[in-house]
């Protein structure tokens, strides 16, 4: 998942911030436990597919739907958000205040994780994709507040170097989420049978849950009772854009009659005589809600075209086509990871266990992790000889700290010493996108391409690094997206901010799309689907500076 959802901060002239010499350590630190929790939780649900898969013998579209209920949720929170502030007027996080804003996401998150416990012990797939979905309401709501509130927290100067700290521990976060969930899931067991596991208690689920949820209630309170801490109020209005509106209103609505079909489907195959008919149908159903987005994405981009009024931001072509530039790092970001357990069931692909695959789980987050941490070094300012240094070292220190966290958690890493190798890719890739966003997207893009190509045209370890790799390719991904999409929006950046959020929307569709792909073709011709993703964001790459200097923005 993205490390951060870095939104423009609104003006703050009239917002109640407090002196910049005064300490905000512990605000800060409990705000870079939040960007931990992210990473955790979104990581963790790697592992948490193929256990639920097996507990309750789904298939892999089902399983998939764990990734819908969690990043779908940031699609709604973010809508609501913006509906909310179109028909009152203001922005409803400004209004509130990033400081109680983030404390109601920590408490929706709360609250999600007591559904979570309440669905464990009621043994309900259903309701723990609810308790998924309140979660991930939560984190929506979290992630909009965060970042201009980590610049509200000591001299604004520095609060890019702040916002890089969270997505830094953010990383973190995903690279030891899968191994935490692991141990909670199947204990010190180094490999279990899908019979084993079908057969687990599920009490230490409950305890993970427990936890979590205790630890955003103590979030929550450390934030709500600290005296020191800026509200980050802000009375400013918000641009309107009644027509983006009703757009986004009319392609939830069909989205949702889309899922209901398919939902539907499931629930009485029985009325269709081949059950090989039924998965074409849930296919054709799940391609209607992508050319949902797709379609509605470019007939607003058409309209706004001739008529800018009432659009917003909506009316600038790289802004439209970076949402759907999210839309699509989003999902392929967690396509891949999410569908890795059932390509490794496979002989071809080391035939493992559920219960072995948190390992691989790991290096690929941490692989994110690896090029977040590299790619962040431009916010100290090194120059010459030392940012060249810094460039190469950084990986191999995050790679240690891949390993090192798995040793330490007993797993076996002998076979992934050699995935080093992706490393020296990674590197020359670093070195020749440099800070320029459009040509590190382009780069890391046909990074994506190459690899997933690799993957495609090879099995065992060629294919398993191969696929691996795609969190390194992922990795800068979103700020370069983030930077080209809102690039000249001006008094629109916080609402063009507030539509990148909402196609987060990707991480919902994107899985359970291969998911069912998968069920049809087979998990490793699944994989085609990350090939044509990563060719978009290539062209998105090629494509975004013409239209900004045909604008003058160049």
């Amino acid at each position: 998942m993205p490390a951060a959802i870095n939104l423009p901060p609104t003006s703050i002239r009239n917002s109640d911030t407090s002196q910049p010499e005064q300490n905000y350590g512990s605000a800060l630190t409990t705000l870079v436990v939040v960007f931990f929790f992210w990473g955790f939780i979104a990581a963790g649900n790697s592992v948490f597919i193929p256990f639920c898969k097996h507990f309750f013998q789904l298939d892999q579209f089902q399983s998939q739907l764990i990734d819908f209920a969690f990043y779908t949720a940031y699609y709604v929170g973010a809508l609501g958000l913006f509906g909310f502030g179109m028909w009152r007027g203001f922005d409803p996080v400004t209004h509130w205040g990033y400081k109680k804003s983030i404390v109601y996401g920590l408490l929706f998150s709360a609250l999600g994780a007591l559904v979570m416990i309440l669905a464990v012990e009621a043994q309900s797939y259903a309701a723990m994709l609810g308790g998924l979905f309140v979660v991930g309401l939560g984190f929506s709501l979290q992630q909009t507040a965060a970042n201009p509130f980590a610049i509200l927290l000591g001299d604004p100067r520095k609060g890019a170097d702040r916002v890089n700290l969270g997505g830094g521990v953010n990383s973190f976060g995903t690279a030891i989420g899968p191994l935490v969930v692991a141990f909670a899931l199947f204990g010190s067991a180094h490999s279990m049978t899908d019979e084993q596991i079908q057969s687990l208690p599920l009490g230490k689920v409950v305890t993970l849950y427990t936890g979590v949820g205790a630890l955003f209630l103590a979030a929550a309170a450390l934030f709500h009772f600290s005296k020191k801490v800026p509200s980050g109020v802000s009375r400013e209005p918000i641009e309107p854009a009644p027509k983006a509106w009703r757009q986004l209103l009319i392609m939830t609505l069909l989205l949702f009659v889309w899922f209901g079909f398919i939902f539907h489907s499931y629930r009485s195959p029985g009325a269709l005589v081949d059950e090989s008919q039924v998965d074409k149908l849930r296919m054709v159903l799940l391609l209607g809600a992508l050319a949902t987005v797709i379609g509605h994405l470019f007939y607003a981009r058409n309209q706004s075209r001739t008529a800018p009024e009432g659009w917003g931001a909506i009316q600038y072509p790289h802004l439209v086509l970076g949402m759907l530039a999210i839309f699509t790092y989003v999902g392929v970001e967690v396509s891949i990871v999410s569908n890795l357990s059932e390509l490794l069931k496979d002989p071809k692909f080391g035939a493992l266990q559920a219960s072995e695959i948190a390992p691989y789980i790991s290096m690929y987050w941490g692989s994110l992790m690896i090029g977040r941490w590299t790619g962040s070094l431009s916010v100290f300012n090194l120059k010459g000889h030392a940012k060249t240094l810094a460039t190469v070292l950084v990986p191999w220190l995050a790679f240690g700290v891949v390993l090192g966290i798995n040793l330490i958690a007993g797993k076996d890493m002998q076979p992934l010493y050699a995935y080093a190798a992706c490393l020296l890719v990674h590197l020359g890739a670093t070195l020749y996108g440099g800070d320029q966003p459009a040509r590190n997207l382009m780069v890391f893009a046909l990074f994506g391409v190459s690899a997933m190509l690799v993957g495609m045209m090879s099995t065992g370890t060629v294919a398993i690094y191969a696929f691996l790799a795609g969190g390194l390719a992922c990795s800068i991904m979103w700020p370069s997206i983030f930077t080209l999409a809102i690039w000249g929006l001006g008094r629109y950046a916080a609402q063009g901010s507030a539509f990148l959020v909402m196609m987060i929307l990707g991480g919902g569709i994107l899985p359970p799309l291969q998911g069912k792909l998968a069920d049809l073709v087979g998990i490793h011709s699944s994989y085609w689907m990350a090939v044509a993703a990563f060719s978009y964001l290539a062209w998105y790459a090629w494509r975004v500076p013409g239209l900004l200097k045909a604008q003058n923005l160049d």
